[in-house]
């Protein structure tokens, strides 16, 4: 280059020349440096958007849902459906319809399923039903807390006195929980899932 090999510098003269020439490259990569950052942003506004847009359609969905479970509840009691229409229930259809049983418990083992909610960690208890049309239901008689557990455990579930029952139907919840497997062997339930409950009970 000119400036380094330049007539009349000194040895240092061409050292500093040379130096300056190193000094100069490194330009590249501040561009380069600032291209990957304004990538980086980029990418983060990008997120941003895609949350505020998943974050505007959740709370579509959830207004949508307090509107229809709000309409199902104060709806007039119907009775619940039977054996001939369990395959077509769905959540769309069927979730939070107020339906009434009319029978009595069966006596049979409560099933506590685990839960959390606002009183803290405890457990569903589902208790099967004999339904005076000849099939059970499982009703959720409600949540107790874990101290409470091997009194529910115990109890033969429920009087089996004649029972009306009006309550809010509910869609079975198979597999299990987000991180554990319901255990049927092991009676460790994470969900209330009504097919492999009735399984492991034996209930037709």
């Amino acid at each position: 280059m000119s400036h380094v090999s330049g007539a009349g510098r000194t040895g240092a003269d061409d050292i500093a020349g040379r130096a300056g020439s190193f000094v100069a490259s490194p330009r590249g990569a501040g561009s380069a440096s600032r291209w990957f950052l304004l990538l980086l942003g980029l990418l983060g506004v990008l997120v941003f958007v895609g949350l505020g847009i998943w974050q505007l359609e959740r709370r579509v969905w959830k207004l949508d849902l307090i509107a229809r479970v709000d309409q199902r509840i104060h709806a007039p009691v119907v009775d619940a459906p039977g054996p001939a229409t369990w395959a077509d229930i769905n959540a769309a259809g069927y979730e939070y319809r107020h339906v009434r049983l009319a029978g009595s418990f069966s006596g049979g083992p409560n099933t506590l399923v685990q839960a959390v909610t606002e009183l803290g960690g405890g457990y569903w208890v589902l208790t099967p039903m004999r339904d005076d049309r000849g099939f059970t239901v499982l009703v959720n008689r409600g949540f107790v807390p874990q101290e409470r557990k091997a009194e529910f455990q115990q109890e033969s579930g429920g009087a089996r006195s004649p029972t009306v029952v009006d309550g809010l139907l509910r869609i079975s919840e198979p597999g299990g929980g987000f991180l554990r497997s319901n255990d049927p062997a092991a009676d460790r339930w994470y969900s209330r899932d009504v097919a492999a409950i009735a399984k492991a009970r034996g209930l037709t």
